[in-house]
């Protein structure tokens, strides 16, 4: 029975021993005056370097065109499809040329009626039996009946629609039977044939300003996203678009574009301006309350009080933040701890 009683004191006799030890191993290290929540910083360096803008766009090219019929009336063949590849002079749609042919005809009949008055004038003058002013009449119908004629045989010929150079068939408006007005779409295409893909991205008005023609890009697409394409900026709108209030920037390729491009494919893009920024660097753990590009950082001038200060948040890297606005006035970042802070919390800087 005492054997047993003995036991059980054993660990009350433990945890005193433990608690004693406590005791004496606190008294050994730095105590953190109350209230002062403990903290990390660092120093916050500033550095400069070249401006990097990103932005996205769709891929097209600087020949797409709308096509469409000179004249209206109903659709009589539609020749291609979406897609299809197309040849320069190649016969695209056609229209019902009845109503058309019917306009030749009449301005044909006219310009042969007016010839043969002329004629008949110019013998009449000959004999004296017509006057001058009526040989020069005669000559003004004629002269009118030939441009009604041309005008006729115009609007024939573009009753058709012929592609204009080697290229693809982007969109397609219309089918057959459908009717159509004069200058209404038909299709849209583009000489994919010749090379010659476009990046189009839109910027902010600041990224807008920053960037100028000529600035090197770095393109990348979502078939290749690990490989990059030189580029140079080509143009710069001049125009805000009136639903996005963005402004439109053209980058064309330097070297060879790739033979997967499509139009309206998306890609994105790197503009590495010749401007220069202020900047830093901060660790991922010192940035609270990120959102749009904006968030917060805890720092400190005096070494006991900590400030909430906003920042606007640049490019995010796999190991730090690029912070481009806020840090101006401050060489002390809070880099852990700052979960438990708020604007003026007391602090003790811990190594």
């Amino acid at each position: 029975m005492k054997s047993t009683f003995t036991y059980l004191l054993l660990p009350f006799f433990g945890m005193l021993i433990l608690q004693s030890c406590g005791t004496n191993g606190n008294s050994m290290n730095t105590e953190i005056p109350k209230g002062q929540i403990p903290v990390k910083i660092q120093e916050i360096i500033q550095s400069e370097g070249s401006l990097e803008i990103d932005a996205t766009g769709q891929f097209t090219t600087d020949d797409e065109t709308i096509l469409s019929f000179k004249t209206g009336g109903i659709i009589s063949q539609v020749l291609v499809s979406e897609g299809d590849v197309i040849r320069k002079g190649q016969l695209l749609a056609t229209l019902d040329l009845t109503e058309i042919n019917t306009a030749v005809n009449q301005a044909r009949l006219g310009y042969e009626k007016a010839k043969r008055d002329y004629e008949r004038v110019q013998r009449l003058l000959a004999d004296s039996v017509a006057t001058v002013e009526q040989a020069q009449n005669s000559k003004t119908a004629l002269d009118i009946a030939a441009q009604s004629l041309e005008a006729a045989n115009f609007n024939k010929d573009y009753s058709q629609i012929r592609a204009i150079s080697d290229g693809n068939v982007l969109k397609k408006f219309i089918n057959e039977g459908q009717q159509i007005a004069p200058g209404s779409p038909v299709f849209q295409t583009n000489g994919s044939g010749k090379g010659t893909w476009k990046l189009k991205v839109n910027l902010s008005d600041r990224e807008w300003a920053l960037v100028k023609e000529g600035d090197n890009v770095a393109i990348t697409t979502p078939v290749e996203p690990d490989e990059t394409f030189e580029a140079k900026v080509k143009r710069k709108s001049k125009v805000a678009d009136p639903m996005t209030g963005t402004y439109q920037v053209e980058l064309e390729f330097t070297e060879k574009a790739p033979n997967y491009l499509a139009s309206g494919m998306f890609g994105s893009a790197r503009i590495l301006s010749e401007a220069t920024q202020k900047t830093w660097f901060v660790p991922y753990d010192a940035i609270l309350d990120a959102n749009a590009g904006k968030g917060f950082v805890f720092v400190t001038k005096d070494g006991n009080t900590a400030q909430k200060v906003s920042i606007k948040i640049g490019k995010i890297y796999t190991d730090k933040v690029q912070v481009t606005e806020g840090l101006e006035e401050y060489t002390k970042l809070i880099v852990s701890g700052s979960a438990y802070l708020t604007d003026q919390s007391p602090i003790s800087i811990q190594n």
